[in-house]
């Protein structure tokens, strides 16, 4: 490992995951716990009950009625459901206040909604039951991109020129530049966070959804989605950026370019409230 890449995986580790989700996971783990444990763990924090009702309430969800407490909510929605909001919430704490030169955060985490709530999307054409899984999924994808700005931004700044000035992907300038691309270092740090394979795989794989190992229509899932939001935030033409899209992936997910097309025209009108939801503090992000 270059001392380069040890810098960034370095910064990379400094970044823990709250103790709520930490004894939520402990209790979801645990063979012998039960619907009951979990929704003990999250009542006994005040603020991330009020943000996972909020959510579960919200038009985002649009449940028939309304949910009070959130042994209802796990009831209703399943302890993975909600671990995965939790988790969602939670990777919104741990880089709460987090400055960068090279990243305007507020844009960062808005292309990452995007991303979220597009893999979402995405999920529910191909009847994926637990598509909220695909919504931590793309919300995490780009997270490696937060150390490599925070640890190592002239080299960032280089590898942006670099994709540019060869017009090629900026991962394949990442390993040219740096020796590692963001989609590795995302991956890292969720497999030290003991996340499940289920969601650091498609961070790692989804840039090259072929190399997928054990969740290859995530995987795939993810790869769509990265490219639908880079065309809507990029302001890229769409055909084009499709037109890119893995033939595995179309392969894998049964979906066409055609189909994707009026994705985003559904997504854009829910970004605003998720942000507000999971980023409060990113009140400027959904303009």
């Amino acid at each position: 490992m270059s001392a380069l890449v040890e810098q960034i995986s370095q910064s990379a580790k400094l970044v823990s995951l709250p103790d709520i989700y930490l004894r939520l996971k402990a209790v979801l783990d645990d063979p012998n716990s039960n619907l009951a444990d979990v929704a003990d763990v999250v009542g006994t924090d005040p603020a991330m009950t009020a943000r996972v009702l909020r959510l579960v309430n919200s038009a985002y969800f649009g449940l028939a009625t309304e949910i009070a407490t959130v042994s209802r909510a796990i009831s209703l929605l399943g302890s993975q459901e909600v671990h995965d909001l939790v988790l969602a919430v939670s990777v919104a704490e741990s880089f709460d206040g987090m400055s960068n030169e090279v990243m305007d955060m507020s844009r960062f985490w808005r292309r990452s909604v995007v991303c979220a709530i597009t893999g979402r999307e995405l999920a529910s054409m191909c009847n994926v039951l637990d598509s909220e899984r695909l919504f931590v999924a793309g919300l995490l994808r780009d997270i490696g991109h937060l150390f490599i700005y925070q640890a190592a931004p002239q080299k960032a700044q280089q590898a942006i020129q670099l994709a540019k000035l060869q017009n090629a992907p900026l991962y394949k300038a990442e390993r040219a530049i740096l020796g590692v691309d963001y989609a590795q270092i995302g991956a890292d740090l969720m497999r030290r966070w003991q996340l499940p394979q289920s969601l650091w795989e498609p961070t790692e794989c989804h840039l090259e959804p072929e190399r997928s190992q054990e969740y290859s229509l995530f995987n795939c899932l993810v790869h769509i989605a990265s490219a639908l939001t880079e065309a809507a935030e990029g302001d890229l033409d769409l055909e084009t950026v499709l037109s890119q899209v893995s033939p595995h992936a179309w392969e894998m997910t049964g979906l066409t370019p055609e189909q994707c097309q009026g994705i985003i025209a559904k997504v854009q009108p829910q970004v605003g409230a998720v942000i507000n939801l999971i980023f409060p503090s990113l009140q400027g992000a959904s303009a």
